[in-house]
This record gives structure tokens, sequence and C-alpha cells, in this order.
């Protein structure tokens, strides 16, 4: 077996088991891109309301806040709990009568429909396919109940029963199913239809699809209700607008008019109305941030809405006309059943208040909250060991909650340089229990023992501060989440949301070497971009000078955008003209095979080769060793090229792979006041390292990472290298030239510190890593991982090639050659004639190797 042949083996570069057992939420929905649709669509658990549904009278409101039901007066600050776990209660809708709420329960791994007879406050479910069940909606005669289901198929389509008695049954699907030949890249081939309404005379219904477009969930569409295949057949878009999951259209009482959620020329979402049978729309509500989720009261004289202008989410009643909105709070809470108090105090080494990630979890299996903390959730999870996904949220000092009486779980977690925390307490009925924890350092190895002047500062290369989430999130709290993370930079990536740029208003920067005003001694905010063209691959854009890049894409398939220029080449001269550093971030979840992938279309050799690249995240959003099986490879070809990492984390999201820092990269910096410049120098020059929790330190030679050792000859050389984590660590290795050359004995799997020879013939490079064969709480990713920079070598005159990963990458750019000689949707031949050269330019340099 040759050495090539052995690096692939033991890079565990086929299927990996340890990915498979972390798996969506939900993961019973057959859509791409689960964490868009899981946030903006399927119901979230925050502390404040997230749905809301009028009673009959026009005077009182069933809504969902803290995963239950509350019902409370609209000239009352006092509400009632009437459902709590086990699971989380969401999506309310009251039948006619004031009966009956029908609502949708997320427990046991599915979105089940229940019913609450308001009579007996007796609930019981109504559906139980263990698909996901959603949107329920009574008819105005309250016999029917309409709702959107993944039972058929694993896809969203509109359902509906009839209702008696707390009973549903004859359950139909209204809705058909149709495959698009359309270029859907966000959105599934098979066309959905959601938000289904009743018009005021029951006989239709409402609803958003995608059918027919490319962008977005859909236009509005009118249908029979009921599913006679000539209904589904016959059914009409009266409106068109791109939409993005939260449109959730109402009819008014009288039927004339719909109500529904758009960001129609706008960052945010709003309150629009138009006519029900179809026309042009306006709005009804103003403002940057979002109003969401509308419910026309059965008077027809006031609009029910969920807001989140305060950050956290809110429920809000706006009179119609007048336009005079009105908050419906909730100072009193009504409990079902008996609850205690807790509080909560993180104190650091020196006994000061701390800033912390926390979670809460009551004897009822239910996450808990401050009531105005933001709740925050993974979007993935380890069946094998827990029953659903982790919740948390970020505190500094002392937090307060109500929590049932009885056992308490209590997690405290700040970045990866604190012990992680757990403790049990005992909390009893109407009583405050207190627990006060102290965080415990893992104490890394001074950088520079001679000096002592340096020091290792972490930061996050691709964060979204906003990005048409649950929350409305700013600088200032984006600073607090920074800080419970014990993350010291964060670069906020403003980028295109479908049609919408949330948090444009960054730029132009007035001062681009001054961080965001909102920004501490412990956190840098910098605002960047991210180049979001998904055919040659995303770019991260940091520290741009002036002006944002337009357009945010290309090759955007029926738009002014389809061309394939610029490419990212020519994005990345645009952004160093404005002194960024550009990186390729979330680059693969699986190793691209240029034999088989017809589809390849990344430009990530092509620009390395061209010198257009100063990162790649080695680690974020994509699977860890499948990015670095090819970082490993360009390394190989003679290039240096430093690890960055980023998150990808949408931080104002409910429900986010994250949070802010779950993938960083620590750079090395002089000791001293926080400061950008040196950071991304230094990021930029290679003295850095990536990692999701373990936290590693290496060298050769005295060497540092990113530096150059140069040898005579072949021969031996010291190394250093140590690890802290706070998990133990499965593996623990020295990478030379893309194999395992040495395993390293973590002691305990969790602390070490190691030093001896390593003999080196060849030039090229070093790096060490360590890594875990499976998840591992309470690190939320797929699996932990870390990665140092390389150390360069140089061995005499011999020059760093390969012949065979040029081969590889020849082979890749010829793909790229080929698809772009077979696009359609040039501009003109100037633009056609420009890529293909610079393309071929790029196979040049490897084309050199192989001779």
């Amino acid at each position: 077996m040759g050495l090539r042949q052995l690096w692939w083996i033991v890079l565990g570069l086929v299927a990996l088991p340890a990915q498979a057992q972390r798996e969506w939420v939900l993961k019973q929905i057959d859509l791409p891109h689960p964490y868009y649709y899981r946030e903006m669509y399927l119901p979230q658990l925050t502390t404040g309301p997230s749905s809301v549904a009028w009673q009959p009278d026009s005077g009182a409101m069933v809504y969902s806040m803290a995963g239950s039901l509350w019902r409370q007066n609209i000239d009352s600050s006092a509400a009632e709990e009437l459902t709590d776990g086990p699971g989380y209660d969401y999506l309310p809708d009251c039948s006619r009568d004031g009966r009956w709420v029908v609502y949708s329960k997320y427990h046991k791994d599915a979105l089940e429909l229940w019913v609450l007879d308001l009579k007996t406050h007796e609930t019981h479910a109504v559906t139980n396919e263990g698909a996901v069940n959603l949107e329920a909606r009574f008819s105005p005669d309250g016999t029917r109940i309409v709702f959107v289901s993944t039972s058929f198929n694993k896809r969203f389509h509109i359902f509906a029963g009839d209702f008696r008695e707390g009973r549903l049954e004859n359950v139909q699907r209204l809705t058909g199913e149709n495959r698009s030949s359309l270029p859907r890249y966000y959105y599934s081939a098979f066309d959905t239809e959601i938000s289904p309404a009743w018009t005021a005379d029951g006989k239709e219904i409402l609803y958003v699809s995608n059918r027919g477009h490319i962008y977005g969930s859909g236009g509005f569409w009118r249908m029979k209700a009921d599913a006679a295949p000539e209904s589904w057949a016959s059914a009409r878009e009266i409106h068109y607008e791109e939409t993005n999951w939260r449109a959730r259209p109402e009819i008014s009482p009288d039927g004339t008019r719909a109500v529904y959620a758009s960001y129609l020329g706008r960052a945010w979402h709003q309150l629009w109305t138009m006519p029900a049978a179809g026309g042009d729309a306006f709005p009804l509500t103003y403002g940057e941030y979002d109003n969401t989720a509308p419910r026309w009261s059965p008077n027809g004289k006031q609009i029910a809405f969920i807001s989140n202008r305060g950050g956290n989410t809110s429920l809000w009643i706006e009179h119609i006309p007048d336009g005079d909105q009105k908050e419906i709070f909730a100072s009193e809470r009504r409990l079902l059943h008996p609850s205690g108090v807790l509080v909560i105090k993180v104190r650091d080494a020196a006994g000061n208040d701390a800033s912390a990630r926390v979670s809460v979890t009551g004897e009822d299996g239910r996450a808990y909250a401050p009531n105005n903390a933001w709740m925050q959730a993974d979007d993935n999870f380890d069946r094998a060991s827990t029953r659903e996904e982790a919740h948390y949220f970020h505190m500094k000092g002392t937090a307060q909650l109500r929590v049932p009486k009885g056992e308490v779980k209590v997690e405290i977690m700040k970045g990866f340089e604190h012990e992680f925390i757990q403790r049990m307490v005992r909390v009893g009925g109407n009583q405050t229990s207190r627990l006060q924890v102290q965080l415990k350092s893992l104490r890394l190895p001074v950088t520079n023992p001679a000096t002592n002047d340096d020091r290792w500062v972490s930061g996050d290369v691709h964060v979204h501060m906003n990005y048409a989430g649950t929350y409305r999130n700013g600088p200032e709290n984006l600073v607090k989440q920074a800080e419970a993370e014990d993350l010291s930079i964060v670069e906020n990536l403003i980028v295109n949301k479908e049609q919408r740029i949330p948090d444009m208003s960054y730029f132009p920067l007035k001062d681009p070497a001054v961080p965001d005003k909102a920004s501490t001694k412990d956190a840098l905010i910098l605002h960047g971009q991210e180049f979001h063209t998904s055919y040659w691959g995303h770019l991260g854009i940091l520290n741009l000078t002036g002006h944002y890049l337009l357009p945010d894409y290309s090759a955007y398939a029926n738009t002014a955008a389809a061309s394939l220029w610029p490419t990212n080449a020519d994005i990345a001269d645009l952004a160093h003209a404005q002194h960024a550093l550009v990186g390729y971030v979330h680059p693969f979840d699986t190793v691209p095979d240029p034999q088989k992938d017809a589809s390849l279309t990344n430009e990530l050799p092509v620009d390395v080769a061209l010198g257009k690249v100063d990162y790649i995240e080695a680690m974020g959003f994509s699977d860890h060793k499948s990015t670095t099986a090819v970082w490993y490879r360009l390394l190989n070809c003679g290039f240096h090229l430093p690890t960055g990492a980023g998150t990808d984390a949408m931080a104002n999201y409910a429900s986010l792979r994250g949070p802010v820092g779950l993938n960083r990269v620590y750079a090395k910096v002089k000791t001293g006041p926080l400061q950008i410049q040196p950071w991304l120098e230094s990021l930029k020059q290679g003295k850095t390292f990536a990692t999701n929790g373990p936290l590693l330190g290496f060298s050769l030679d005295g060497h540092a990472l990113g530096e150059t050792l140069s040898l005579p000859n072949a021969g031996t050389v010291k190394f250093t290298a140590w690890l802290r984590s706070i998990v133990p660590v499965d593996h623990w290795q020295i990478v030379c030239n893309g194999a395992v050359v040495k395993e390293l004995q973590p002691s305990g799997g969790t602390h070490a510190d190691d030093l001896g020879t390593l003999s080196l013939a060849h030039s090229g490079w070093c790096l060490l890593r360590a890594w875990n064969d499976k998840p591992q709480h309470p690190i939320l990713d797929a699996y932990p991982y870390a990665t140092t920079s390389p150390i360069y070598v140089r061995v005499g005159d011999e020059s760093v090639k390969s012949k065979e990963d040029a081969a590889y990458f020849i082979a890749w750019i010829d793909r790229l050659i080929a698809a772009a000689e077979a696009h359609p949707d040039w501009n003109n031949e100037v633009e056609k004639h420009n890529v293909l050269d610079l393309l071929q330019r790029g196979r040049k340099v490897y084309a050199e190797q192989t001779q």
C-alpha cells in the first residue's frame, strides 16, 4: 500500500460514522437546507410570544410563549397558562364557538396536532403519524381543520379533515405533488404548499406555494377546499412576490382583504394587505425590525402579530383603521403547576461577575430561561445520547428564572478556555434556590516563555448578526453573545437573504480602521461581507475599508446576475483593492471527486493557484475532514494557505448552527490591548489554529506556526506539542505532507504536553491536529476537531510539489472549464473569454507541477 493510499485511510475520507450520529432536528422532512426552513417556518422555543390566535369575543387571545399556551385578555397584564410539558406547544388556533384550541406539540421527535378543550382543560393528540404537522386552522363553521403536514413523502403539503367533538377524521390531502424542472438551490425540486387560511365562506383556502418559481417559498394561491383532483388542478395564483416562509396570510372576517408578512423592497418583514381575490398590496406597518404572524380579530377591528422590535419576541395589536399599536405584555404569569425560582450566579477566578452560556433543564425535560433572555437551540443532536436538541441562553453575573419544582440540571460553559460545569439543583415549590459557580481556567501554556509577550486571541470570521431569524440582533447584543462565549473578535459578514440584505446600513464604513462602537475591551465587532455565489463557492471578505461589493452574488439563474462573471477571483481583486482579506468559507461536506462529480464548480483551486486567497475555513459549516483533505492537497502543491475558522452562525436565530464561536480561529498576537489589525495580519501569516473545542500548540525546531523551517539536508528535528481540551480527545496527531507521522497520547484525553523528534526527508509542511470519532457534549458540532496552520519545511533546494495532487486539481479545473463552456447565460463573449482565460491560467500552474 502506497503512502498516498495510507493517507486517505488515515484521514477517514470515507463515509464518516461520527457525522451520521448528529442529525437534523425533525429529520423526517425531506427538503434541502433545513437550517433555513427550520428557523423561518417551523415553530421555535422563545421566552417571548411566538404565535397567536383570537378568541371569538375579540377581547382575549391564546398564544404560545416559552413552549406553553397562554390565555390573556387584551386589557389585562395577567396571562393564564393553559398547557405545559412534556413537549412544547405552538401555533394555536381557536374554534369559533370558543371551546376548542388546536395546536402543534413538539415532542418525541415529531410535531403532532393536539386539541385543548377549554371547557374541561383536557388535551389530546389528533394526529400520530410521527410527521411534522403545523399551521392548523379551524374552518369558519368549526367542522373542518386545514393544516400542513409532511406525512406524504416527507414534504410540505396541505391536508384537511373533519372535526367532531375533539376528533380529527377523514383526513385527506388537498394539494398534489409536482416536481419542478426549475433550477432551484435553496428550495426543493418538489413544490411546497404552506400556510393555509380559510376564506370567509369556508369554500376555499388561500395558501403559499413556490409552484412555477425558482426563488423564495412562493406566491399566493387560492383553491377549492376539497380533495378532488380538479380542485388542485384549477388552483390559481392571485399574487406573486418573493416570500421566505413567513408570509402566513389571513383573510379578514368580511372576506375582502388578506393580511400577510412581507419584506417587499426592504430588509425586514412588515404587515401588508391586499384584496382577498388578488391584486396590489400595500404596507400596514413600518420599521427596521420584523412584524410577522398576523391574525385578524373576529370583529375585524384589530390585527394581532408578533414583533421583534425590542430584540426578543413580543405580542402586539394594531387597530384597523387607525394604526395605533399596543403591546400585550404578561407581567404576571399564572402557572398550571407548582414552581420555584432558581438564581444562578457566575463568577470568574477573581470573584467578579462573569458572562457565560447556560442551559437549564427541568424535571419535565423542558428547557427554561429568564423571561427576557434569548432562548437559542442547536439544530442537530445525537439521538443515541439525548432525546432532543440542546437549548441555552447567555447571561452575565446573575440570572433568575422560574422552573418546575424538582431536580433541575444546570450546565455552564464559557468558551474553550474554561472547564465545562454541570450541576444538579433541587428547587422547591414557591421557594428560591441558589447556585453559584466559579469558572476555572484550563491554563494555556505561555506562548513565548522567554519574553511572555505573546498571547492567543480567538475570533469567529463567519457570523451573520441578522439573517432573517426570529430575533432582532444588534452590535450591543452581539458583543454580549461573544463575551459569554469568551470570543474576542466577531466578523459580521453581511450578506443577502433572497432579495434583501439585512444590516446593509452598516456600509459604507465611516471609519474602517475602528471596530463597531459597541465593541468593548474584551470583544470587537467588525462588519465585513460574504460574497454569496453558490456556483463558484462562498467567500468571506474581512476588513473592507470602503463600500460593500455589489451585486452580492453571480450565477443566479433567471436573474440579471445569471452570468458566471464576476468570478470569485474578480471579487477577490476588488476586495484586495480595499485592503481586505479574502477566504473560502464552509468549503466541502464531502471530498470532491473530479472524475465523477459532473456538478463540480468550486473555484478554490484556481484562486489559490493565482494568489487570490488569504485563508481557508478549514473548520466551518462543512465537514472538517473533507475540507482539510482538499486543503492538504493544496499544501502539497506548495501553496502557503493558513487556516481560519467560522461558524456561519446566524446570530439572530432561535435555532442555529452555533452559538457564535462554535468554530473559531486563534491567532497569536503581542500582549496588549485588543486590536484588529495585528490579529488580521497574524491570520494572514498563518500564526493560527482552528478549533471547536480542543486547544493546540506546535513548533518544529523552535519555529512557530506559519514560519518556514529550512534544513540543509534531510534529518531529524525536535517538536513540541501541547493540548488542552474541555472534552477528552480520541486522536492527537502530527501530520506532514498529508500523512500522519506521529500519534501522540494525551494524558486523560484533555491535557498534555509532549516533545520529541521527527524525521523530515522532503520539503513540505507539518501541522498538529486533534479529533474525535464521535460527537461529544457540550461541543455542538459533528465531532470535536482542531488543527493548527502548517509550519512549512524546506529541505535543501527541493521544491514542494506533488504530481498526484496537481493532476487531481487539473481534472477539477477541467470540470470548471467544461461547465463554463456550456453555460448559456453569459452577458457577452468578452465575459466568457475572460472567465475561460482565468481558468486556463489556474490550470497552467498545476500543469507545471506534472512535468
